[in-house]
């Protein structure tokens, strides 16, 4: 059976791509057609991450700090000047901040959280749909979380900025309804990754490593999800087969937010 979900030709820009759900959505473009532009701050972790992307790819690395406007703008011009312009906008950079109970939380590291997962997605907003409604097209994925639909104890910052993912989502969503740029976000539920560790680690201070199998029984699917499994949801996101989905948040979950 044919491919349907296919974006040759198609330049994807990615932020956070030196994380594993970063790397596992440009695996997934790029074997589906598309150009990459990888963006993260981090030089030695993104030159890991697209050094198995395939020739067809043509990847090019842009090290940049997604919380600064100039560096925003900057690898949205290198994107266009490299590939004269851009389909795909893959919105992921994010951090999980601090893992305490909001009595026990630093201003300065909630600021923080803000600015890296909500004043990004607007900056990445501002500097990207330009572009596409230029060419009146384009697909832009935000990556959310469940934790922007239900609350959750110890993470309120993470919860927070999250919840206004959706909102920016939904909003930057109706402003392109007449246009042929759609805006969608993705919401993981509990990914094997190292942010997933680092909040389980968080809420059980100076004890062992919690079990798989215990973090699985509170997901109806009984198990962790994989990068590849949001991957196949921005990838159809990104697609023409997508072409009347927008304003929604795709919850990738194992039924989470169901039960």
């Amino acid at each position: 059976m044919p491919d349907r979900i296919r974006l040759d030709g198609r330049v994807a820009v990615v932020t956070g791509a030196a994380g594993v759900i970063g790397i596992a959505t440009m695996q997934l473009l790029a074997k589906r057609g598309a150009h990459i532009v990888a963006v993260d701050r981090k030089p030695r972790e993104l030159q890991a991450a697209i050094r198995d992307l395939p020739g067809s790819a043509r990847p090019l690395a842009i090290t940049a700090d997604v919380t600064r406007e100039e560096e925003v703008a900057e690898y949205v011009r290198a994107a266009v000047d490299t590939f004269g312009t851009i389909d795909v906008f893959y919105n992921n950079a994010g951090i999980e901040g601090d893992i305490a109970p909001i009595t026990r939380y630093s201003l300065e590291t909630f600021r923080r959280v803000l600015d890296v997962n909500v004043v990004r997605v607007f900056l990445g907003l501002k500097h990207v749909l330009p572009v596409m409604l230029k060419r009146n097209k384009g697909s832009i994925i935000n990556t959310a979380s469940i934790a922007g639909l239900i609350g959750s104890p110890d993470i309120a910052a993470y919860s927070a900025s999250k919840h206004a993912v959706i909102g920016l989502t939904k909003s930057a969503a109706l402003e392109c309804s007449q246009t042929g740029v759609r805006v969608n976000c993705v919401c993981p539920g509990l990914i094997d990754s190292r942010m997933l560790s680092a909040i389980i680690d968080g809420r059980n201070p100076g004890n062992a490593t919690v079990p798989t199998d215990k973090v699985a029984e509170r997901i109806p699917a009984r198990r962790l999800g994989q990068a590849s499994e949001v991957a196949s949801i921005v990838a159809f996101l990104a697609s023409d087969e997508a072409s009347y989905v927008s304003g929604s948040a795709y919850t990738v979950d194992g039924g989470r937010t169901a039960a």
